[in-house]
């Protein structure tokens, strides 16, 4: 694990739990770029870039480790008029959100937006339009999103400049506000959000390198009112170690907090659908 200059070092150990291959038959598998996980694992929901919804479970051995995931069902997601959403500007999903009741808030870039679904196969409930905010432009919109208290918490993929803080939207009673930003690493960029049962905000960022692949950086914080605190760089992947991580669920396993990340095939061949796991230990 490398710690990035003028950040604390962790008071908590990440131990690898295990990475698990997942593949599928039907055409619209792949390209995960968001993953939601129930209280205790068992059960998924996993978002493909383009507006394709899975669900199921998730078998898991006596230490923890997937050993099977079962689809239980998918939804092609439909636009507030009930038509399916086609891929590109219109159907390219990224943030995965699920409220306690169940509802599910999805975000979109190209057509910058949120929207709620009370049901997969539901039609969308279009939210006020977020504002625009300095990097979200083509391909770099509403990149990751987390839901806390019924708030949504919602980052683009940019800030505009490499040294610029990553905006954080909030909304609320179809109010859209800010809560500050966090601190910008250059070439790292978010991809993925939750808040874990501890009440920290966990955020997956990426790295692109080429030819030498993808690297993965897991950060945690407290947000506060006056914005992020207490900032922990939690784990530092080396290129080509995992597939291109872009989903994150975190929950408690019972011994420890549980990172799960899915991975972005692109709909490649030469890349794959991952689920990596890591536990944190406090």
């Amino acid at each position: 694990m490398l710690i990035a200059a003028g950040v604390p070092a962790p008071a908590a150990s990440l131990e690898h739990v295990g990475t698990f291959v997942w593949s599928g038959d039907d055409d619209s598998f792949g390209g995960f770029s968001a993953i939601e996980l129930n209280a205790d694992g068992s059960r998924f929901h996993a978002l493909t870039d383009r507006a394709h919804l899975y669900w199921g479970s998730i078998e898991r051995d006596s230490q923890g480790v997937i050993r099977a995931v079962n689809i239980a069902g998918r939804a092609h997601l439909k636009d507030s008029k009930g038509i399916p959403l086609p891929p590109g500007y219109t159907g390219d999903s990224e943030g995965l959100a699920i409220g306690e009741d169940g509802t599910l808030w999805i975000s979109f870039e190209g057509l910058d937006r949120v929207a709620r679904y009370d049901d997969p196969d539901a039609r969308a409930t279009a939210l006020r339009p977020p504002p625009k905010v300095p990097g979200m432009w083509i391909n770099s919109g509403l990149e990751a999103l987390a839901i806390r208290d019924g708030t949504i918490h919602a980052m683009p993929e940019r800030s505009g400049r490499d040294d610029q803080p990553f905006p954080v939207l909030t909304f609320r009673d179809n109010s859209w506000g800010q809560n500050g930003g966090i601190r910008r690493d250059p070439r790292w960029l978010p991809v993925g959000a939750d808040f874990g049962p501890d009440g920290w905000f966990y955020l997956l960022e990426r790295d692109f390198r080429g030819i030498l692949g993808f690297a993965a950086r897991v950060r945690r914080m407290k947000l506060t009112e006056n914005g992020p605190t207490d900032e922990e760089i939690l784990l530092t992947t080396r290129p080509l170690q995992y597939d291109n991580l872009e989903g994150l669920a975190v929950w408690h396993d019972g011994q420890g907090i549980r990172l799960t990340m899915i991975s972005d095939d692109n709909f490649l061949a030469l890349q794959r659908t991952e689920l990596v796991e890591y536990r944190l230990r406090d």
